[in-house]
């Protein structure tokens, strides 16, 4: 799954998103573009709960 995620503007803004991510699945596997403000999720944790943990770190999430 793909987001297009708002706000990301240092390797501290990765990291946050990569680690709210992979506290619903420790396991999965989070890429970060920061400069084209994308975030590739692979895991089989539901899209709208991942969408909610990078919003509740203060992102904005597009789709």
């Amino acid at each position: 799954m793909e987001f297009e995620v708002q706000g990301m503007t240092c390797g501290h803004c990765e990291r946050a998103v990569t680690k709210a991510v992979q506290a619903l699945d420790p396991d999965a596997r989070v890429a970060v573009d920061r400069a084209a403000g994308r975030v590739s999720v692979d895991s089989r944790t539901d899209p709208q709960a991942v969408r909610k943990a990078i919003e509740d770190e203060g992102y904005r999430v597009g789709r």
